[in-house]
Formats: structure tokens, sequence, C-alpha cells
């Protein structure tokens, strides 16, 4: 468990969980997607970072996307959260190639149906699209932030221009 007003990156494949209201969690995703838990009785909190594998398997994928969310759920257990009381709020699954397959739906699909299955409801997402997302979430409010940070057009050329600013777009999910 995560404590001490950190602020904390979480990056592809981990999670954190906090109840302190000085800690920020915070990840930068593209196709990926995270998933922020919170139990508001007992004002824990918990982010992940999800990727599925691509290239395997659905049985594979599943079983990796599985992992993921079952060590975020056990880690906000641990901590002292009830199953019972969790609320979800999803962020990501961009489509960020034009020409390879949508990534970014299947992980948010996959997201969605996970937790369908396991009857934890979503208060909140913001999946899909074309842009990457910067999202803040305080874990013991239950508070999340995104703030959208590109937009693609085409495929990637090298370019002799500097890029455009970035689009600063922010949705905050209470």
């Amino acid at each position: 468990m995560i404590g001490n007003g950190a602020t904390v990156h979480v990056a592809q494949g981990e999670f954190g969980v906090s109840g302190d209201p000085e800690t920020l969690l915070t990840t930068i995703l593209g196709s990926c997607v995270s998933v922020c838990l919170w139990d508001s009785e007992t004002r824990l909190g918990g982010m992940n970072h999800i990727l599925l594998p691509g290239g395997g398997t659905d049985l594979y994928e599943a079983a990796a996307g599985a992992n993921a969310m079952e060590l975020l759920i056990n880690g906000m257990l641990k901590a002292g959260a009830r199953r019972s009381k969790l609320e979800a709020k999803l962020f990501g699954g961009a489509r960020m190639i034009k020409a390879s397959s949508d990534i970014g739906a299947r992980n948010g699909a996959f997201v969605l149906e996970f937790l369908e299955r396991e009857n934890i409801p979503v208060s909140g997402q913001s999946l899909g699209g074309t842009q990457g997302r910067r999202v803040q979430f305080w874990p013991e409010s239950g508070r999340a932030r995104q703030m959208l940070i590109s937009k693609f057009e085409e495929p990637i050329t090298p370019v002799k221009a500097p890029a455009p600013a970035a689009v600063e777009d922010d949705l905050e999910l209470f």
C-alpha cells in the first residue's frame, strides 16, 4: 500500500493501492486501459495499467488480462477494501495506429466484460477514440481526471516542422 503523500506513476503491467488523502496515482495511456477501483466506505482506491498481449490466443489474452485485474482487486482487498463496495472508472483503449488492428478496443471490451462478470459496477468511463490520455486518480476520494494528450490523423510520418501543441481537454469523474 502506498502512502506518505506520494505521486506514483503506474506503468504498464503495474498497479497501486492507497487510502492516503495526499497520494496521487497517475498513468499515461494510448491503447492500454486503466481501471481505477474505489471503495467508498473504506476510502481505499487503486489503479492498474493493462495491455492485452495481442498476437496470442484469446485464452492467453484473457488469462493475462484477468491476472492484471485480479492483482488490483486482491491488492485492494488486502488493504481492507470490501469487494461488494468496489466501483470502477475506466480510461484508455484508444486506436493509436490506423493501420494496425484495434488493440485499444479489445482492451476496453475485455475490461468491461471482466467487470460485468465480477459484478463490479462502472461509475464512469472514457474509452476509445484516437487520443492518448494522462490519468490522475486520488485513491482516497475516488476522484479521477483525464487530460487528452494527442490526436492521430494519419499514420505517423517524419516531419521537419515541430509538432503542434498537445490538446489539453480535461475530464473529471467524481
